[in-house]
Parts: structure tokens; sequence; C-alpha cells
């Protein structure tokens, strides 16, 4: 599965983004992914994550009520939106997903698959 994000750039305070992540090779449709983020000097987290078809997901306090995570799987494609940016947002984002399973992971070591990421910066 390669995946390739885009959507990130340069937002105000209390903006939005969408973040897409669109995914070739290996069927995308069956497996879960991940969004997750990272800023210098800081661990990767995970931000949200979803299940195969969308059904369940699951978003780290500190975005819940401002993102949520769908996918399309018709398009093999998986979306963050984001609401509400605040300066503490600010990192490069990527999209994952696992090899086998069907319902989310909340465990990093799970995601083999990795996009390139996108930058996103929320200024004050």
């Amino acid at each position: 599965v390669q995946l390739v994000e885009s959507g990130g750039g340069l937002v105000q305070a209390g903006g939005s983004l969408r973040l897409s992540c669109v995914a070739s090779g290996r069927s995308f449709s069956s497996l879960p992914m991940g969004w997750f983020r990272q800023s210098p000097g800081k661990a990767r987290e995970l931000v949200a994550a979803t299940s195969w078809n969308g059904g369940r997901t699951s978003y780290a306090d500190s975005v819940k009520g401002r993102f949520t995570v769908s996918r399309d799987n018709a398009k093999n494609t998986a979306f963050l939106q984001m609401n509400s940016l605040r300066p503490e947002d600010t990192a490069g984002y990527y999209c994952a997903a696992p090899s086998t399973g069907s319902d989310y992971t909340l465990n990093i070591y799970d995601y083999d698959y990795w996009g390139q990421g996108t930058q996103v910066t929320v200024s004050s």
C-alpha cells in the first residue's frame, strides 16, 4: 500500500483544513487506518483512527470535537477534517495503515504503511 497525503498548509488559529490520504496498491478499503502527527522534538502521536469501513473511530483527547476522520473506500481515500485549529496543532501529519486487521488500532507499532506527510502550520 502506498499512501500520499495532501491538504496541509498555513492557516490562522480558528481556521480549518482538510487533509486527504490517497492509497494505491493493495486494497486499502479492507484495512483500518490512522492519522498521526509529529512536531520537532516530540514523539509521533496518534490523532485519529478509523476501522476499515469508518464505522468505528477514535480520537486523541486533544482533538476531540474539532477533528473528524472519514474515508471513501470507493476512492481509496481517507480524510481528516480539522476545525478550530490551534497553534499547538502545528505539526507534520501522516496517514498510516496496518497490513492486517479491520478494526482501528491505537498502537503505533501496528502501522506498517506510512505516507510522506503533509505540513500543517497554525499561526496565532
